[in-house]
């Protein structure tokens, strides 16, 4: 009896042991997906090394900044059309709040940052009872997650006094980005390692060059061996001449020659350049939208166009990923048959003046859109009343119209029309 307890206290251990050296291989894992070496560059390409790169920097600004300041609602399906649902409690969350300590502006911004960079956005839902009230971003530098013995995933966060806590897996919202396998979305960091690692390389050499004073390096040829003492002179007087930039006495023998390529021979600029170009193209985000004037766009030439193809093919992918990911997770199934999610595009799309009015104007005058809606898009106070209700051009009516009531005086109006037009001013005389 003693030798069968002592075995089963022997195989919890072990398989306590176990779960943990599991945990720490799968640990090391992800923190090898978030920092990796690239050899060709020589460089340790890190989430924070990588900000540090400007066009890195600005795209991931760019693209999360702008989703995060488009607005996000929930929207209810009736038998009357489509409306805003702003009475849904999931509504205040993703469009104002999602949080006591944030904004929803600030939330998103992050949860794409860490999309951009990780992979996947994590957040943890909040709840009181069974209904969900608020959604907290988990920092991906402080997220730890591993597995128990059972191979089931455990999410350890830090409170605020720095202890860690166990959040349940069921409270953990995953929003992955570009994936391969459907359920976790790779990461930046490990598949762009050579773009960065070039970027950032080339960032070292031009501040290595502009530090030396723009100098190649050189070495210098002496007839005969030094003393100590003279090769501390050497150093203190021809060497540190040489390399401020000033003109030496070269003494004895003594000749300088160059070990190294200037600026110009290795073309640090065109590298620089050529490496914002990757890393835009890494991001899919044109170089024009983050300073990069060097070369035109080829999206179209008016800023409308340029501004569709952003839309279309950099920040609709991430859109829709966000939106569903909203219906799966944060809906029951009985509301994601009345209620969705969606982001509003138009502000991105807004055109010059001239345009909004031609625009405004075929859509009022189609019946397509009411006055009220168009003085919504643009952020006006709605009129109520007529205005609030669609209307067609008066002139426009079908042929069958025409022998009703008020078609003929249509008709006739439409033929008095067409003679002025014609040049005939009197009406024909009559027999």
């Amino acid at each position: 009896m003693k030798n069968r307890t002592n075995t089963g206290l022997v195989g919890r251990v072990r398989a306590a042991i176990d779960g943990w050296v599991r945990s720490f291989s799968l640990r090391d894992k992800d923190l090898y997906t978030d920092r990796v070496m690239d050899s060709e560059a020589g460089v340790d390409v890190t989430p924070k090394a990588v900000m540090q790169v400007d066009a890195v920097w600005s795209c991931v600004r760019l693209i999360s900044e702008t989703i995060a300041t488009l607005p996000l609602s929930i929207h209810e399906k009736t038998s009357a059309g489509k409306r805003l649902a702003n009475h849904h409690p999931l509504h205040f969350i993703i469009h104002d709040q999602p949080n006591a300590d944030s904004t929803a502006s600030v939330f998103w911004e992050a949860l794409v940052a860490s999309m951009l960079l990780r992979g996947n956005g994590r957040a943890e839902k909040l709840y009181v009872g069974t209904q969900l009230v608020g959604l907290a971003f988990l920092d991906p530098n402080k997220l730890v997650i591993t597995r128990d013995i059972n191979g089931r995933k455990i999410y350890q966060y830090p409170r605020a006094d720095g202890t860690p806590r166990e959040i349940p897996a069921a409270r953990i919202w995953n929003v992955p980005g570009f994936t391969l396998d459907g359920e976790t979305g790779v990461s930046v960091i490990a598949y762009g390692a050579k773009v960065f690692g070039s970027a950032m390389a080339a960032e070292r050499s031009a501040a290595k060059t502009f530090r030396n004073g723009m100098l190649p390096t050189v070495y210098y040829k002496v007839a005969a061996f030094l003393k100590p003492e003279q090769r501390r002179m050497f150093k203190a007087e021809i060497q540190g001449s040489v390399e401020r930039g000033e003109a030496p006495v070269l003494e004895g023998g003594t000749d300088v020659g160059t070990v190294g390529i200037n600026p110009v021979d290795a073309q640090l600029l065109e590298s620089r350049a050529f490496s914002v170009e990757s890393i835009c193209r890494w991001f899919r985000v044109p170089p024009w939208m983050v300073g990069h004037t060097e070369k035109s766009t080829s999206w179209g030439t008016g800023i409308e166009q340029q501004m569709i193809g952003f839309l279309t093919f950099t920040l609709g992918p991430w859109l829709r990923r966000i939106e569903q990911s909203i219906s799966k997770d944060l809906m029951t199934p009985a509301e994601r048959t009345r209620f969705y999610p969606k982001f509003a595009v138009e502000g991105l799309l807004r055109a010059d003046s001239a345009g909004r009015a031609a625009f405004y104007a075929a859509m009022v005058n189609n019946g397509i859109l009411t006055r009220d809606e168009v003085r919504e898009l643009e952020d006006r106070e709605p009129m109520g009343g007529n205005a609030a209700v669609l209307t067609v051009q008066s002139a426009m009516t079908t042929l069958d119209a025409l022998g009703q009531e008020g078609g003929a005086d249509q008709a006739n109006q439409a033929r008095a029309a067409f003679r002025a037009f014609l040049g005939f001013n009197e009406e024909p005389q009559k027999g």
